[in-house]
């Protein structure tokens, strides 16, 4: 079927798999509500794990990285039920410390489970985890802190079997890096360890406070969550909690760049514009008009971009490594050169490519790219190689002439809920075929 028809007959796909058709060429306008955070709602839901009773999560996206997550909780032993936007978790005691490899591989996130688990047992055994290609994400400074607080933990053939003999207990952590995944590892194990936990060059991104707030109010002692430095007095037991998840930062810079490229004008509700400082740059410099007032943001693109000139992604309050593809995208229609200094993980021009093959004009070298943008970009098929790679495909496509598919979305739908249905409201001509 041509993509007038499929519009019309309403024939998108609703599961995973299968390809974006994208009509490019016109504005994006209307409104469009932010998701609830991916970054923070999976680390969330591996804190249920500790705490007894039930846990109510409101704004809970639907994504395939939370179908998976539900998954490893209910083979643990939590009972887990979804009305509408919100997500029940009820938890007692486990019935097992263990994740299959085939759930492990599923998405990376998984390793966050390792703190809780061992919090709750006192032993945990899974294998390495998996998800998107887009570099070495090495778990040994989860694995290097872990140790400082009493855990044991001996690595075979890929997999992890870890054991706290005599519980988690406090210690002083200095991360070597304010690596993310690991500061939620340090929060879930040493919430219910003995004695006091230190966790000094902490991660400080806004999902790091989120993940803290909830503990606290399930009964945890964390102070300092979202600074460099994170003090965590264990506490015997936590109990669940109602929680609210944050929106979502990076699925909101994404939507901001869809309407710049296309020349649209797009009201984001439920945003945090606190959390997008970092970004709101980018889209500024490009001659973009941003407004925000409260919960509300409003983009308002120029006829033609300008250049973003320089990002470097840092850890937060530095640009967000997850939002570069997407400017990458918006940067490619720039009037004028910008320069991309990816300073996170090394494999994460692999989008790049594929913007050339509808005529961008991208050099990479190393981690540094230098893109000079055209004045349009021409549809053709590409393949999403990674979630935030397969979101800036989809954003050129929006702006370039004639038809684009895009194959792999199963890896937008790891990150964002709903995502061709959001960009349909907004006027976007796009289908999953």
């Amino acid at each position: 079927m041509e993509l007038n028809e499929l519009l019309e007959d309403g024939r998108a796909a609703p599961k995973s798999g299968g390809a974006l058709c994208i009509e490019g060429g016109v504005p994006l306008r209307g409104e469009l509500r932010v998701q609830g955070a991916k970054n923070s709602i999976l680390p969330l839901l591996a804190a249920s794990v500790l705490c007894g009773g039930e846990s109510v999560f409101h704004n809970c996206p639907e994504l395939s990285d939370v179908a998976v997550t539900v998954r490893i909780l209910r083979y643990l032993g939590c009972a887990c039920q979804r009305h509408g936007k919100t997500l029940v978790v009820r938890s007692g005691a486990l019935d097992r410390a263990d994740i299959p490899d085939r759930m492990m591989h599923q998405m990376r996130s998984s390793i966050v489970f390792l703190g809780a688990i061992l919090a709750k047992c006192g032993e945990a055994s899974l294998s390495f985890p998996g998800g998107c290609e887009i570099g070495q994400r090495p778990i040994d400074l989860h694995l290097s802190s872990l140790r400082k607080l009493g855990v044991q933990i001996r690595e075979e053939h890929g997999c992890l079997f870890c054991r706290a003999p005599h519980g988690v207990t406090g210690g002083f952590v200095s991360l070597s890096f304010p690596s993310v995944g690991a500061t939620e590892n340090l929060l879930l194990a040493a919430s219910t360890g003995r004695g006091t936990t230190v966790i000094a060059n902490a991660a400080r991104e806004p999902e790091i406070a989120d993940l803290a707030c909830f503990l606290n109010r399930c009964g945890a002692h964390i102070y300092g969550a979202g600074e460099s430095c994170v003090i965590v007095e264990g506490v015997p037991r936590l109990s669940g909690s109602e929680f609210t998840v944050m929106p979502d930062r990076i699925a909101a810079a994404t939507y901001m760049a869809a309407a710049a490229v296309t020349g649209g004008t797009v009201l984001l509700r439920g945003v945090n514009a606190g959390h997008l400082m970092p970004v709101l740059s980018a889209f500024e410099e490009t001659g973009c008009r941003v407004l925000q007032s409260g919960a509300e943001l409003l983009l308002s693109a120029p006829e033609r971009l300008g250049p973003v000139r320089h990002v470097r992604t840092m850890p937060y309050p530095g640009f967000p490594t997850d939002a570069q593809a997407p400017i990458m995208a918006m940067a490619a229609v720039g009037n004028g050169t910008s320069i991309f200094v990816e300073n996170i993980f090394e494999c994460r021009y692999q989008h790049a490519a594929e913007l050339n093959r509808l005529g961008a004009k991208i050099r990479v070298e190393g981690k540094v790219a230098v893109v000079e943008g055209v004045p349009k970009l021409s549809g053709a098929p590409v393949t999403a190689a990674d979630l935030r790679g397969g979101a800036a495909l989809a954003v050129a496509g929006l702006c370039a002439e004639g038809e684009t598919m895009l194959l792999h979305p199963k890896y937008i739908d790891r990150g964002y809920e709903h995502f061709e249905r959001n960009l349909r409201s907004l006027g976007a001509r796009i289908v999953r075929v």
